[in-house]
């Protein structure tokens, strides 16, 4: 059963600030608002996707605060991500009006098995969270650090290369069904002979290919094509901008002259979470979502793996590269730490021991960027 409180919400809150939760969605943006000393939350709901409604919205909701107490209002907005990324922020933001993004996962929510849930109830748990926020309550939420546009920009490079790999892969895997389909196997699309060799394909029960099964593939080759260009163009990208940072204290320049670490691990390195500021190891590794998730209740005491959350390409591209780190790296502290807790183990025991790995060369590669410290034992590319 829920249980209001004794006291006002605005008990230990300042009285000249006016709190706006918002629920989007596509076809309707519902505006969530507690003025200041009152008790009651009101609501209202604008066209989705309509900022200059939304600030119309705001702007009247000041005024009639302020003409209600006499004193100048303080308008604060939270908002959940989500789809609609970072461009309503930047517009509260632009507009003198204190904005807040909040990973929705961090909200403490009623745990009942079928709990109601709507905008309006979701609209003033969120208010509610941002009051405790405001006051300082102690981990009440996890609120997103949003990027600026030029370094959300400078991301889609390796984001969208990695998209067309996905899609590449698709398209080679598809013509290799095609293939086995008929019995034909043990060919390779990705070869710049095999479009020559169609030809003098036979099946397996010794037919040559038919017209529209031949003219599937030749499409499907298109398309390979297509995406092999597009992947070169993002590659000479990706240099380009990684050049331009090339200064010897560069995040990136500094992460290549590492032995196993390569352009698109750099890139991905830097522009994915090395560019900001972290205050301490933890922080970094719960960004990239390789912390431990314990689970302890009285006798009960187990581990459930790590959270996941935070930044899935960073966690990612880390545990790659730790698998390129004992090839690479051999002599390095970290692979003497992975090869003395594992030995002949396999399976299970080395893949938990992989991601550790990732976490710990995850903060050893933050400290070299950041205060230039080299791993221990980690070998610099020769000239």
């Amino acid at each position: 059963m829920d249980m209001e409180p004794s006291t006002s919400p605005l008990t230990n809150t300042a009285p000249v600030t006016l709190y706006v939760a918002l629920e989007l969605s596509r076809s309707k943006w519902v505006i969530t608002s507690l003025s200041p000393c009152s008790n009651k939350m009101s609501k209202y709901s604008i066209d989705g996707g309509n900022g200059t409604a939304l600030l119309d919205c705001l702007a009247r909701l000041r005024v009639k605060a302020e003409s209600r107490i006499g004193t100048a209002v303080k308008i604060v907005v939270i908002q959940e991500a989500g789809l609609d990324g970072f461009w309503i922020h930047r517009l509260l933001e632009s507009n003198g009006i204190e904005s807040h993004v909040v990973e929705p996962a961090s909200i403490a929510v009623p745990r009942r098995h079928r709990r109601a849930k709507t905008d309006a109830i979701d609209g003033e748990m969120l208010v509610r969270t941002l009051m405790a926020y405001k006051r300082g309550e102690p981990r009440v939420c996890s609120m997103v650090v949003a990027p600026t546009p030029e370094e959300e920009d400078r991301r889609r490079i390796s984001r969208e290369r990695r998209t067309l790999i996905k899609e590449r892969i698709e398209h080679v895997n598809r013509v290799k069904g095609l293939l086995a389909s008929q019995g034909i196997f043990e060919y390779e699309p990705m070869r710049k002979d095999f479009r020559n060799r169609i030809e003098s394909l036979r099946t397996g029960d010794g037919r040559p290919l038919l017209p529209q099964l031949k003219a599937e593939i030749i499409r499907e080759l298109d398309r390979i094509d297509l995406v092999l260009r597009q992947i070169a163009a993002i590659e000479a990208e990706r240099d380009a901008l990684v050049k331009s940072d090339s200064t010897d204290e560069a995040p990136a320049a500094l992460l290549m002259k590492l032995k196993g670490i390569g352009p698109e691990f750099a890139a991905v390195l830097w522009l994915e979470g090395l560019f900001r500021r972290f205050a301490n190891r933890r922080q970094l590794a719960a960004y990239a979502g390789l912390v431990p998730s314990p689970w302890q209740s009285g006798s009960v005491n187990r581990d459930q793996g790590i959270s996941k959350s935070g930044n899935p390409r960073l966690r990612t591209i880390m545990v790659e590269l730790a698998w390129l780190w004992l090839r690479y790296q051999p002599a390095s502290a970290l692979s003497c730490w992975f090869r003395e807790r594992v030995g002949s183990e396999r399976g299970r025991i080395r893949r938990i021991t992989i991601v550790a790995l990732a976490r710990k060369l995850l903060v050893a590669l933050w400290r070299y960027t950041t205060h230039g410290e080299l791993p221990n034992g980690a070998e610099l590319k020769t000239a």
